[in-house]
């Protein structure tokens, strides 16, 4: 007896953005199955920002199509959709209230909403809880947003994602903006979390290789609109397909499961 195909968490196929007569992506496919953690690399202008915001459907593509978790744009209730997908931004900070307090930005998660409003169900709260202690964030429950440094923030935007059951997690740069020990320490925190604890698929967007840990199976590198190469992270990590994504000579090495960046002089 055959066993039912499980469904992909995210299919693209033949995506294509144009605005004002500019082709700004063209032709994607993408593809990310269950278990699997994603790379999204490119320079500025590569398309990576109109590809994801097409993807949490805030920009209708001009052809092709879109389904996150079996749900398909323009076939289903895009406001479902977009709450099968959970988001982490920097961008997101501005528009929190500073003085809300951690725990009350995760339970907003639940309605994917900014702010939070109303009196919680006692279910909810302990929900919440659960999920701060998953970010190894509990001791931030009362602290106000305002309070919290940049790593902090980023956890409890996580633990906001998971709130809506989100089985796609986007972190869009979430290391800008932290130094170098922050950045590592953020880093650190998410192998831990995947490894220990039933996580979404993840798309980490960045234009720093650095940032690439063993966590991640797969890269989709993007250029000028379109797909350069995609597929497991050691193929397409490479020293040509980086060059090539920013175009300038790099040379590609691997240390300790992480990834080196040298860009190298021209002749």
């Amino acid at each position: 007896m055959s066993t039912r195909e499980e469904k992909p968490v995210l299919r693209l196929a033949g995506v294509r953005i144009e605005r004002a007569g500019t082709v700004i992506v063209d032709g994607v496919d993408w593809t990310i199955a269950k278990g699997q953690h994603w790379v999204m690399l490119g320079a500025n202008g590569s398309g990576k920002t109109s590809l994801l915001s097409a993807i949490m459907g805030y920009l209708p593509a001009t052809a092709g199509e879109i389904e996150v978790l079996g749900g398909q744009y323009g076939a289903a209730d895009w406001r479902e959709m977009r709450r099968r997908i959970g988001v982490v931004s920097t961008a997101l900070a501005p528009m929190l209230e500073g003085g809300e307090p951690a725990l009350k930005t995760v339970l907003s998660g639940k309605t994917a909403m900014l702010g939070y409003y109303g009196a919680p169900d006692e279910g909810d709260v302990e929900r919440a809880r659960q999920i701060l202690r998953q970010m190894e964030a509990e001791h931030l429950e009362t602290r106000p947003w305002w309070h919290l440094s940049q790593g902090e923030r980023q956890r409890v935007l996580i633990g906001r994602a998971l709130m809506a059951s989100a089985g796609l997690l986007i972190l869009d740069e979430p290391c800008a903006g932290l130094d170098p020990v922050a950045r590592e320490r953020f880093l650190e925190f998410l192998e831990r979390w995947v490894r220990r604890d039933n996580a979404p698929a993840l798309v980490l967007v960045t234009h720093h290789i650095e940032e690439v840990v063993p966590l991640f199976s797969h890269a989709l590198v993007l250029r000028e609109g379109r797909v350069l190469k995609s597929g497991a992270k050691d193929d397409v990590l490479t020293t040509d397909v980086v060059s090539r994504a920013f175009d300038v000579p790099v040379r590609i090495t691997s240390r300790d499961g992480r990834y080196v960046l040298e860009v190298l002089r021209r002749d």
